[in-house]
């Protein structure tokens, strides 16, 4: 049975500008949950690449502990070590053929630079969908006002062409422009808190990334194995 406060109804008798407003909102709210199960599904899986770190480090040697990553395409760490031990090879082949590299910068300067370009790369990866997340949390309240005030509009102007005010004429048309402003705050409220938790967790992966190239580094400089964490 269609109910005159419900959405079907809203649907129905509201006009392009009411059914482009809801629409937005429906868009948003879709593109939000699958940004946060995509990025909540991603973060889980890093999770587990994070044990692998000992493992790397207790290997007998540089190669082997990089054979002990699983998922080298999807391996943040691995990649990491990856790029690092490219830098160094590179580095030792334009030093020998370049002599005006090493004016520029040392080994320990180039490692550095290399391994952080490295990091900022996948921390740039882990931003993705943080923008929409945060613009849907600062605009759906906004959009879904602005659904609420146009249907009041309508709804007056409709009172003052009839000339009567009774409660039963203004229920329906006020009541149908407010859930325009509850649906902007649905959309908005899991946007928001769905923004906040990546964000956090978006900084301890980092945190670990940058904790894994601060060993390596001291690792290709000094020669000697430091164990994450310690």
């Amino acid at each position: 049975m269609n109910t005159p406060f419900g959405l079907a109804n809203l649907w129905l008798e509201g006009d392009a500008v009411t059914r482009f407003v809801a629409l937005a909102l429906l868009f948003c709210s879709i593109v939000t949950w699958v940004v946060l199960l995509t990025r909540y599904w991603e973060l889980r899986n890093l999770r587990k690449f994070t044990p692998q770190l000992e493992k790397f480090w207790q290997a007998t040697s540089f190669e082997q502990g990089l054979q002990g990553f699983s998922d080298h395409a999807n391996n943040p760490f691995y990649q990491i070590a990856k790029a690092s031990t490219e830098a160094s090879v590179h580095h030792q082949n334009q030093a020998s053929n370049h002599r005006e590299l090493l004016q520029t910068l040392n080994y320990s300067e180039w490692m550095a630079r290399s391994i952080k370009n490295s990091i900022d790369g996948l921390a740039a990866k882990l931003q993705k969908g943080l923008t929409f997340l945060g613009s849907t949390g600062a605009t759906s309240p906004f959009i879904g006002l602005f659904g609420t005030v146009w249907g009041i509009y309508h709804a007056l102007i409709a009172i003052s062409s009839s000339g009567s005010a009774q409660i039963d004429q203004v229920a329906g048309p006020i009541g149908e422009a407010l859930i325009m402003t509850a649906l902007g705050l649905a959309v908005a409220i899991p946007a928001v808190l769905g923004f906040n938790a990546i964000n956090r967790s978006n900084k301890l992966v980092v945190t670990d990334f940058s904790r894994f190239g601060n060993d390596l580094l001291a690792y290709f400089v000094t020669g000697a194995r430091v164990h994450s964490g310690e």
